[in-house]
């Protein structure tokens, strides 16, 4: 199981959204945490064309959380988190 940790920005992004929706995300961020070795095979985690080290997972149709993982102590490093439309103009 990777450690997850969430940026400063990615808490603000986080602030946006309805209670409801946070904790939804926080659900899909832990299950992200236990399950990134399989998930990352799937279209459900991809990495970001143009970038070597930054991912991004489909947290729901419409909701996107962009992060890096530091492999060397299994962390999953939150950087952003929002909604396809403009998520990728931000980062």
């Amino acid at each position: 199981m990777y450690k997850l940790l969430i940026s400063e920005v990615a808490k603000r992004d986080l602030e946006k959204f309805t209670p409801d929706e946070r904790l939804f995300i926080a659900k899909k961020l832990k299950y992200l945490a236990e399950n990134f070795d399989r998930l990352r095979y799937t279209k459900k985690v991809e990495k970001l064309s143009g970038s070597k080290e930054f991912y991004r997972f489909v947290i729901a149709r419409k909701i996107r959380a962009i992060f890096e993982v530091k492999e060397d102590k299994l962390i999953l490093l939150i950087l952003r988190i929002g909604r396809r439309k403009s998520i990728y103009r931000e980062l």
